[in-house]
């Protein structure tokens, strides 16, 4: 009866634990190179800063920037010259992390921004290969 039981181990959070982990390299592996498509905040690099959350102790401790500040960000900003010369990106809704754009995203962003008239709101989608913490942009869009 004891031989028997050996074979009767459940193996199912092993396999699962296997699976989720071999499934993760495999994906990241996978998407490398491979154009994605990511929705977030249209925002340049000089505020991006600003949306970055983090903790102020002073008098009160309290949570700053985060997607709350970024959506917030306004065309008349995005076209402020300081702003426009530090080029543009995409705060993101899933990673919460800006990826900045390349040139031709730059160029695609300030084509976006000035053919708006939405004064802020600036959500978008944006489809391209992303290297480390940057986006090669094929596709941009601002979201309804």
């Amino acid at each position: 009866m004891r031989g028997r039981r050996l074979f009767e181990w459940s193996f199912g959070p092993l396999l699962a634990a296997v699976v989720v982990l071999g499934g993760g390299t495999l994906s990241a592996a996978s998407n490398a190179g491979a154009s994605t498509t990511v929705q977030g905040v249209l925002i340049d690099k000089e505020c991006s800063l600003k949306a970055e959350t983090r903790i102020v102790s002073d008098p009160h401790p309290h949570l700053e920037g985060g997607m709350l500040w970024a959506y917030t960000h306004t065309r008349q900003c995005l076209l402020m010259p300081a702003c426009r010369r530090s080029g543009y990106g995409v705060f993101t809704y899933e990673t919460t992390k800006y990826l900045n754009f390349d040139a031709a995203g730059n160029q695609k962003a300030l084509a976006l921004i000035e053919a708006t008239k939405k004064p802020e709101d600036m959500r978008v989608e944006v489809t391209g290969e992303i290297q480390g913490d940057k986006m090669k942009v094929n596709a941009l869009k601002l979201l309804p």
